[in-house]
């Protein structure tokens, strides 16, 4: 059994002695009672299992978690030297800034920071941080291109490099190493892998989930793993400010998926709330988008490793990144009978590339549909409205999929937790004992080209 199917029972739930030693922060005493529990053989297999995944994720916590109270303000201060502790207690008033208790005391989100620069920009002024939102972007050149010419195909090359820290490297260590690679779908072809060293164990199919490239080897030197590959990527545009009715009503991608794509009784309501009234497939996920762009803030998110119902999170906290806001409008819509499914990999501009999720359902007669909420709520920061109605229904080309599943298994082996258990695309490594974690080693990667066809 792969240990990452574990996760599957994540939502099991905590025993009450676990749970509260969670909560304020007891993370050494909640991994002993998990131990003890465990080493009794007294519990079903399911809470087991579940519990096998909670200690790790109580070893990983804290490390999302470093900043004291103390050392969080100094950081804001470092920056904005008329920063006051009134401030900064305003912004996890308003929930502006994530924490959890470490040892019953209050410790603050490795990325607190960037968060709030990256949504605020009286905040980012005050810092001396760039703040581009409002201006005329790549992005948005290429929205107006596609909505012009109805169709626009763009050729990307790119690099992809992975390599272990030197801290992390071991001389003669066995290691199995994976990048994410173009997968073949609906605005995805003609790929072509163009260089790769050392030589790949295994290139997965383009049909994958989830594709990687695989190498294993023992190294004597820590040299990285490389790909560079190339692909053909298409924006068709749908207008559907005046969408054509249908009578079809599919029932394929609308079950759900544990731990992350559930039911549960507020997401039902919640549901039942957005799409009174409402019979169009395409107009229950409009009510949907509508309401993660309009009401859901972005910010940095955790590891999604250690989130227990990523969802329902979102829904009741209102706030998330790109995967975050991507699940909640899968689930959603499943829950409201529209098909829905996950698609992520990069998001590649000329100059830049950076890790990105986004989601597909899909609305008879038009077929498979494209809604990215992040990118959404990014418009509604900027005010532009025509901007966030593009991205229901429609992605430009700037895309790189390399998975159309969230949480499938490679098709390679892996005997350790995974980094990321659900998704890739910063690749995976680990050693014969154990996964080397997100710290331990880094991946580039480069856009080397790209052409509009």
């Amino acid at each position: 059994m792969n240990i990452n199917d574990n996760f599957r029972f994540l939502c099991m739930g905590l025993p009450d002695d676990i749970r509260r030693k969670k909560e304020c922060g007891d993370f050494d005493g909640a991994v002993r009672l998990i131990d003890k529990k465990l080493a009794e053989g007294k519990l079903p297999e399911a809470l087991c299992r579940s519990l096998t995944v909670q200690r790790e994720i109580l070893l990983r916590l804290p490390q999302d978690y470093p900043y004291s109270r103390a050392a969080a303000i100094a950081q804001i201060q470092s920056k904005i030297a008329d920063f006051t502790e009134t401030e900064f207690d305003s912004l996890v008033e308003e929930g502006r800034i994530d924490w959890i208790y470490v040892q019953g005391q209050q410790h603050f989100f490795s990325r607190f920071f960037a968060s709030l620069c990256k949504t605020d920009h009286v905040f980012a002024a005050r810092a001396g941080e760039p703040w581009d939102e409002g201006t005329v972007s790549p992005r948005e050149v290429a929205v107006k291109l596609v909505k012009e010419k109805g169709e626009v195909s763009a050729r990307v090359r790119c690099r992809a490099e992975l390599h272990i820290k030197e801290e992390a490297f071991v001389r003669g260590e066995k290691v199995r190493a994976c990048l994410p690679l173009p997968v073949a779908c609906d605005s995805q072809n003609d790929i072509c892998i163009e260089y790769a060293n050392p030589k790949p164990s295994c290139i997965t199919p383009e049909n994958s989930p989830q594709r990687v490239i695989y190498w294993e080897q023992t190294m004597q030197e820590n040299t990285p793993f490389t790909v560079e590959f190339s692909y053909t990527r298409t924006a068709k545009y749908h207008d559907l400010e005046n969408p054509a009715t249908t009578s079809e009503r599919p029932d394929f991608d609308t079950e759900e998926v544990a731990p992350h794509i559930m039911f549960t009784p507020y997401l039902r309501a919640l549901t039942a709330e957005l799409t009174d009234g409402v019979e169009q497939p395409l107009e229950k996920a409009r009510k949907i988008y509508d309401y993660i762009t309009k009401n859901v803030t972005y910010a940095f998110q955790p590891a999604y490793f250690g989130i227990e119902n990523i969802a329902e999170g979102c829904a009741r906290n209102l706030r998330g990144d790109c995967g975050v806001m991507a699940l909640l409008f899968i689930t959603l819509c499943r829950c409201a009978g529209v098909p829905a499914r996950w698609e992520s990999g990069w998001y590649v501009e000329p100059d830049s590339s950076g890790a990105h999720d986004w989601a597909q359902f899909y609305a008879a007669p038009y077929g498979w549909l494209y809604a990215d909420t992040s990118f959404g709520t990014g418009a509604v920061r900027a005010g532009n409205e025509p901007l966030r109605r593009f991205y229901f229904g429609n992605l430009e080309y700037y895309r790189m999929a390399a998975n159309t599943e969230f949480q499938a298994d490679f098709a390679v082996p892996k005997d350790h937790w995974r980094v990321d258990p659900y998704d890739n695309q910063l690749g995976e490594i680990e050693f014969a004992e154990r996964g080397l974690r997100g710290e331990e080693f880094e991946c580039k990667k480069e856009i080397l080209s790209l052409e509009l066809l």
